[in-house]
């Protein structure tokens, strides 16, 4: 009888040790869900940087080249205003 009520015992004990693994399995998988997350969005953020960046360097060119272009337009109407005024 005393055989039995240790095996009950052990068998409690085994239960709820399994619905702890359990537990701790499904607590793990949302463990990884989440860092899995948090990975990405540090990606996104980094992508995001990086491409900010790049597209700032290209609006920096942009405004050079538009400045130069602006430059040359005005030294060409001189130009064309000399001529017109030689004429």
């Amino acid at each position: 009888m005393q055989v039995y009520k240790q095996h009950c015992k052990i068998a409690e004990e085994y239960h709820e040790v399994k619905k702890e693994i359990a537990l701790l399995e499904e607590r793990k998988k949302e463990l990884i869900a989440r860092l899995e997350q948090v990975e990405k969005e540090s990606m996104d953020a980094a992508q995001l940087a990086k491409e900010y960046a790049e597209l700032t360097e290209e609006n920096r060119t942009l405004k050079l080249a538009q400045t130069q272009c602006v430059e040359q337009l005005e030294k060409l109407r001189i130009q064309y205003q000399k001529r017109q005024g030689s004429s």
